[in-house]
């Protein structure tokens, strides 16, 4: 029987268990698995351990691993033959806040029915990154129960601290190089191209997140008492928040582009070949303008540009009514997206220079770090990627295109740095899917064809190739 006729078998059996794969789907988003909030630490571990459960009951040696933050779930089955993979996906989620914006509770998953006629899993979690990772693990059940084993050696490793800054992934790696090694790698964590065409992300961008505090008086004061005489922390943070651009939408930070070549004419002729609809990606968020640099593109902006936007601020009384009071400290959280080879320490660096350099007198900055990682782009030229792509073409039955991406998934640098790993990036995320907001959802149709994607690639993985 040749490897096509038994990947059609195993799509056969990945489809005859949709209902049951929906119902583990659902099991999982139940736990409120928050990683930056502590009070769900104890959700955290659940989740880890219901995950090294359902590894098990798939037929890998699983184990949840304690770390200093979130455990760690790796699951191993190595008995096939030939390359191997390493497989990564995150079970930890956002915050849920603005809780009164949900339609429902968040972490009791349902279908809904959109306008458009769509079915879609509506949940924390159910696009980023819970449903993404059961299309994997669900592909992985559909061959070993058609087949007894799995095409390939595979090893899973799945963190639970992706959204608060994965602190405890990078010393783990380190610990574990030895036993996560592997020939390749896998993550989905990503989208499509458009709600039609399947895409592998070749590139993404890095990220440096920073938060500044600034202090003045001792005490919050009565703005009567002391408006004008007393320096604000409000007044002094939003200025120099405003100094970070300049009326052209460029960075102003000293050195900020150092790092960031033009973009390749060759890789530009391939973006505009795309068809990029920038008045739609925008209108679809209730948007028209673009708002960042004048002289880029909305596509180059996303993919290679670094960005410097600031995410929360805070200071001051923002409770019901009224309060005239000039604060003793306002904060702000601001986040970089870098590209190519700038380098997230010196951004850091660069960022509080400029903070300090606009302080008054009477005032003080404070800095919080929250994490960085540099960019990454991959060599399509390994076979794996064109294996993939065929693959996610013939399930589709659209062409899979390579594309950029503008998130930052400081895993995939890791692999690449630290265990010497190309990665190939699959996702089925759709642009609406509201990732990080209220009523987070993931398409039906994205859950099963991701699932049966699973299958068709990590078939074409265990193909042989072609004798001379």
């Amino acid at each position: 029987m040749t490897g096509m006729d038994v990947t059609e078998r195993v799509l056969a059996r990945a489809d005859a268990n949709g209902e049951a794969a929906l119902e583990r789907l659902f099991a999982l988003l139940r736990i409120p698995s928050i990683s930056t909030d502590p009070a769900f630490a104890a959700d955290c571990v659940r989740c880890a351990e219901h995950l090294a459960q359902e590894l098990a009951a798939v037929g890998f040696e699983a184990k949840a691993h304690r770390t200093p933050g979130h455990p760690a779930v790796v699951g191993h089955d190595r008995s096939a033959s030939g390359r191997s993979a390493l497989f990564y996906g995150h079970y930890d989620v956002q915050p849920v806040d603005p809780l009164s914006l949900w339609q429902r509770d968040p972490f009791e998953p349902a279908l809904d029915t959109l306008p458009d006629g769509r079915t879609v899993i509506r949940a924390r979690g159910a696009a980023d990154d819970k449903g993404q990772v059961m299309t994997f693990l669900e592909a992985c059940r559909a061959w070993r129960e058609e087949t007894g084993s799995l095409p390939i050696p595979l090893t899973i490793l799945l963190e639970g601290e992706e959204e608060s800054g994965g602190a405890s992934l990078p010393p783990f790696l380190r610990e574990h190089a030895a036993e996560l090694k592997a020939d390749l790698g896998l993550i989905c964590d990503t989208g499509m191209w458009d709600s039609e065409t399947p895409a592998i992300v070749t590139m993404l961008r890095g990220l440096c997140g920073e938060e500044v505090v600034i202090h003045a008086a001792d005490q919050d004061l009565h703005s009567g008492m002391f408006g004008s005489a007393a320096a604000n922390p409000n007044r002094v943070l939003a200025r120099i928040l405003a100094d970070l651009h300049d009326a052209g939408g460029r960075v102003t930070i000293p050195g900020f582009y150092d790092g960031v070549p033009e973009l390749p004419e060759a890789l530009r002729r391939q973006w505009e070949g795309l068809g990029f609809d920038a008045a739609g990606f925008l209108g679809a968020v209730g948007l028209s303008v673009p708002a960042g640099e004048k002289d880029r593109t909305p596509l180059e902006m996303l993919w290679s540009r670094p960005t410097a936007e600031i995410n929360g601020m805070g200071g001051g009384y923002q409770g019901e009514g009224f309060k005239t009071v000039i604060p003793a400290q306002a904060s702000a959280k601001v986040s970089f997206r870098l590209v190519f080879d700038q380098d997230p320490h010196a951004i850091r660096t660069a960022f509080r220079d400029f903070v300090r350099a606009r302080l008054p007198a009477d005032c003080r900055a404070e800095f919080i770090e929250h994490g960085s990682a540099s960019a990454i782009g991959f060599d399509t030229a390994d076979p794996a990627f064109a294996r993939a792509r065929d693959a996610l073409t013939a399930e589709w039955g659209r062409e899979a295109v390579f594309i950029g991406g503008g998130g930052s998934i400081p895993i995939a640098g890791d692999f690449r740095r630290k265990l010497g790993m190309d990665v190939v990036m699959a996702g089925f995320g759709q642009k609406d899917d509201r990732v990080h907001s209220p009523n987070e959802k993931y398409d039906l149709d994205s859950f099963r064809k991701g699932t049966r994607s699973w299958v068709r690639i990590l078939g074409a993985l265990a193909q042989r190739p072609a004798a001379s």
